[in-house]
């Protein structure tokens, strides 16, 4: 059990040993191995380019692969369904997965961002972001837009996991030696000016054959177009996240995503990955050698349901029912590493997901829904999301046509082959109905569910954004835990909605904390909604 190894002592100053263990080459590959000055590393934009190369594998802490773990896999992967613990973790499993938010745990997301506190120069994303965006100055707008765009596709997974973020006012302490927080709503327009800058400045240059990014770019290449289409998705997915609760604004910033010159990612080779190679996928650990993660049981219910052919691209058949798929429901009671012999995931290449060309299918779908312009037709961009989906997943293309038309297939209830408490019975009200065909004379919401179900089965394995979209909008339909342990903190119908604070911001910026929970609207704990998870 890997993780229980090194996870139970984050405290004090083994927390802050972790924040800077998600950049600790910074300092390496920001030291000059040639000698070379700072105008001559300029000229091959070395000085430059070199820390973007940190900031990719960040967005992920890919290595060490544990801190990933607590990062992504503890939080978003479980909390949304795509994933289970077939164990407990020590202490019977009082942690994430019964709703006791795990301090130790939780600070690995929040130290990948920021590294220690108030402003260390060479840790972490938001220090590097700010040192490449002084160097570019005017000089490399290239090389700035890149690093926004970045920027932002990390600090808005921040913002999605604890709603008030240090964003605009990073680096700005107080006389009383606090940073203070932007609020969620103030985040989001600070990301989408981001955006429209770097849009801004990739725009005239999407069909140049320069590529002077291609020695530092490990997801696309160096191509200009190719990260505009990224921004211009970003744009949407950002857009699509506010469109409850600022409509006028969400509008606004996807119809100027969808009208973009550049273009959304459209095909597979669209899609952004990051190139991790020689390193190992981390999820190859967590579900192999480590045996800390397997399918999660809303995963077996909706794909097994549906006959979804990707269940074998996803998912490796159990152990415990030979040549039949078994996930594990999240917050319930392990005494012991109980179901080790569910489904494992299949095994990942060397490349981690950013975005897909799937989920820009699906953010079309949602805006035709709205009724945004260029957005096309709700059917049209629903049935290319699950054709590009099945693309990506290198399913037999035969298989798509009787999948589109299935209007019968529905979960299937959830069986639990080691404890009967943990069922989920036909008829329970957490268990979807939504078929797969589209039909066009559904209500509004029916249609969202419909897009946002299989818009979560095409985004796996990113459990974070799934997490962030099922609280937006309730869909898919979840199993809630059986086992909740917050103490009365997260109402255990309404689920998980946010991390509360770290602890190591409790202890260097105590004032710039309580100024942020006035930002957040509510108590500091789990079951506290974010400006955009409305009601």
């Amino acid at each position: 059990m890997r993780t229980f190894k090194y996870m139970l002592a984050f405290t004090g100053i083994s927390a802050m040993l972790l924040l800077h263990a998600c950049t600790k080459d910074f300092e390496r590959i920001n030291t000059n191995p040639y000698g070379l000055s700072q105008e001559e590393l300029k000229t091959d934009f070395k000085l430059i380019g070199e820390p973007f190369k940190q900031i990719q594998m960040s967005i992920y802490a890919v290595s060490p692969g544990w801190v990933m773990q607590i990062q992504q896999n503890l939080m978003g992967d479980v909390f949304s369904g795509y994933m289970g613990a077939p164990g407990p973790f020590g202490n019977f499993g009082n942690n994430n997965t019964t709703y006791n938010l795990t301090d130790g745990w939780n600070v690995a997301m929040w130290g990948c961002a920021y590294g220690s506190y108030p402003d260390a120069p060479n840790v972490s994303v938001m220090p590097i972001a700010r040192r490449i965006e002084k160097l570019a100055g005017n000089e490399f707008r290239d090389f700035k837009a890149w690093m926004l765009i970045l920027k932002v596709l990390t600090m808005h997974r921040i913002s999605d996991v604890y709603g008030p973020i240090i964003y605009t006012k990073y680096g700005i302490i107080n006389p009383d030696k606090s940073i203070d927080y932007d609020s969620q709503k103030d985040a989001y327009y600070a990301f989408f000016r981001d955006l429209d800058t770097a849009v801004t400045i990739l725009t005239p240059l999407m069909n140049s054959p320069l590529k002077p990014f291609q020695r530092f770019d490990l997801t696309y290449d160096g191509s200009y177009k190719a990260w505009l289409k990224l921004a211009n998705t970003l744009r949407l997915r950002l857009a699509i996240r506010i469109s409850k609760v600022d409509p006028a604004k969400a509008r606004l910033e996807g119809e100027t995503a969808l009208a973009n010159a550049g273009g959304l990612l459209a095909v597979t080779g669209d899609d952004a990955r990051v190139n991790i190679a020689p390193l190992t996928h981390p999820y190859n650990d967590f579900s192999g050698s480590w045996n800390d993660i397997r399918m999660g049981a809303p995963m077996e219910s909706l794909l097994t349901g549906y006959n979804d052919p990707r269940i074998e691209k996803y998912f490796q058949p159990s152990e415990a029912v030979p040549g039949a798929y078994k996930g594990v429901r999240t917050g319930i009671a392990l005494p012991s590493k109980l179901y080790a012999d569910y489904s494992k995931l299949a095994v990942f290449e060397s490349k981690v997901q950013l975005m897909t060309a799937a989920e820009a299918w699906f953010l079309k779908a949602e805006a035709a829904l709205w009724g945004w312009a260029n957005a096309g037709d709700a059917a049209g961009n629903y049935a290319k999301g699950i054709e590009v989906s099945f693309t990506q997943n290198k399913v037999d293309p035969v298989k798509l046509a009787p999948y589109l038309a299935d209007n019968t297939s529905k979960a299937k209830p959830y069986v639990d082959t080691k404890n009967a408490v943990n069922n989920v019975a036909a008829g329970d009200s957490y268990l979807s109905t939504i078929t797969i065909k589209w039909n066009e004379g559904d209500a509004f919401e029916r249609k969202l569910e419909r897009i946002i179900t299989q818009k979560w089965i095409a985004t796996y394995p990113d459990g974070q954004e799934a997490w962030s979209e099922f609280r937006r909008t309730g869909y898919p339909k979840l199993f809630p835990v059986v086992v909740n342990n917050s103490g009365g903190k997260i109402p255990t119908n309404l689920f998980v909605r946010r991390i509360n604070f770290v602890n190591t911001e409790y202890s260097t910026n105590p004032k710039g904390v309580e100024r942020a929970i006035t930002l957040l609207g509510g108590l500091d704990n789990g079951g506290t909604r974010l400006w955009w998870d409305k009601p």
